[in-house]
């Protein structure tokens, strides 16, 4: 789980530093975009092949060794952007499965998955931290290809290292009958209708549109701003990440689902008010401090709405319900969201070399109202008073 991550975390925060530097700063979105569009993909491919004829560990080691390859190749095609969008879309095409191939490795060999999980999950976030250190912090290569290569030696290292992790054979046999409707969701989705999960659905796809900002453009703003060593200072997100998480069960316990998903969603609304702020103040302290709002904004919204639809739904549509979730957050909503996120960049960008301090106060200002809109929809909207006791 820790190289897992230490991959992705890898090259995911630099990439668009490393591409403004090279000239590509117009096709940063779809750099974003390649891992929603991956993220669209893997249920298929797990459904119809991962659940079905190979054991999930040799899966694992393939994928990772092929993802691992095409992040290699990927800084070598700086001066043709299609074909480097091209490879960087590859290797998320190969890694995304691995999140749910990791994930059921774990869950299938643990014996209490509530306890254990957790503890085996937070060496992911850990190894996130690490190697942005280590890119960042240590090595000060946020604008190089190295962390492309640090990253890739990595997944293919993983991908040997997989072969010898616990025998996990498919679940399903050759012939089980797998639909369409099953890989996406859509029959859990039948049998959990009601007014409350449809508005957490919609406001959970509607709020992932501006959430992507965050992640395209957040870092080419912390370099803006003349912070150096961009990823290693954003390690602190995933810091407070790792302190929410612990708290989150006693959240729950207190406050009940609703008040902890606007909680996450009022932390993403104040943080692009902080950017905003601090774009035209020049406040950097406002800029790490809306970096560390990442702990609440990521375990309040996309963790705490995992443990709801958990608990929302009967055994035999579980894993249905949570690849809908995953399809229309991660999916479908960070797709839309990098999209646009990318238009009003660019369009606010109009020829310059940079975005001034006006045009990034502009650009979260807009992402802030998104937020906010959705914020009261969802709280008009839903009524659902599940809570952890129930």
């Amino acid at each position: 789980m820790f190289l897992q991550f230490f991959v992705w975390g890898g090259w995911y925060v630099t990439v668009g530093s490393f591409m403004k530097d090279n000239n590509m700063e117009a096709i940063i979105s779809w750099a974003y975009s390649v891992s929603p569009i991956a993220a669209i993909i893997s249920p298929f491919f797990l459904g119809f092949v991962a659940d079905r004829y190979f054991n999930a560990e040799k899966i694992l080691g393939i994928l990772h060794i092929l993802s691992g390859c095409f992040l290699l190749l990927t800084p070598l095609f700086t001066s043709k952007p299609t074909i480097f969008i091209l490879m960087l879309a590859m290797h998320m095409i190969c890694y995304m499965p691995t999140l749910g191939l990791a994930n059921s490795i774990a869950f299938r060999h643990v014996d209490n998955q509530e306890k254990q999980f957790p503890l085996i999950r937070v060496f992911g976030t850990l190894g996130w931290i690490v190697v942005g250190i280590l890119v960042s912090g240590i090595l000060h290569a946020d604008k190089t290809a190295t962390p492309f290569y640090i990253a890739g030696a990595a997944g293919i290292f993983l991908g040997f290292y997989s072969f010898i992790l616990p025998k996990t054979p498919p679940l399903l046999g050759k012939d089980a009958l797998v639909s369409f409707k099953d890989i996406i969701g859509l029959n859990a989705l039948n049998k959990l209708k009601s007014k409350s999960f449809f508005v957490f659905a919609l406001s959970s796809f509607l709020i992932c549109i501006p959430l992507a900002a965050y992640y395209s453009y957040a870092p080419i703003f912390v370099g803006d701003m003349n912070i150096e060593d961009v990823a290693a200072k954003m390690t602190l997100g995933q810091m407070s990440e790792v302190l929410f998480m612990l708290i989150l069960p006693l959240l729950f316990a207190r406050y009940g689902v609703k008040y902890i998903l606007l909680g996450g969603m009022l932390a993403w609304a104040v943080r692009y008010v902080l950017f905003a702020v601090s774009a035209s103040t020049g406040t950097i302290s406002l800029v790490f401090l809306g970096i560390i709002f990442h702990g609440i904004c990521y375990d309040l919204f996309f963790v705490a709405g995992q443990v709801y639809v958990d608990k929302k739904s009967t055994a035999d549509i579980r894993s249905q319900a949570q690849g809908f979730l995953v399809l229309i957050t991660y999916g479908l909503g960070m797709f839309v969201g990098a999209q646009v996120a990318g238009y009003i960049y660019n369009l606010l960008l109009k020829g310059q070399t940079a975005l001034s301090v006006q045009s990034w106060q502009q650009f979260w200002l807009v992402f802030a109202v998104m937020t906010t809109v959705v914020i009261v929809y969802f709280f008009i909207g839903f009524k659902d008073k599940l809570n952890s006791k129930e």
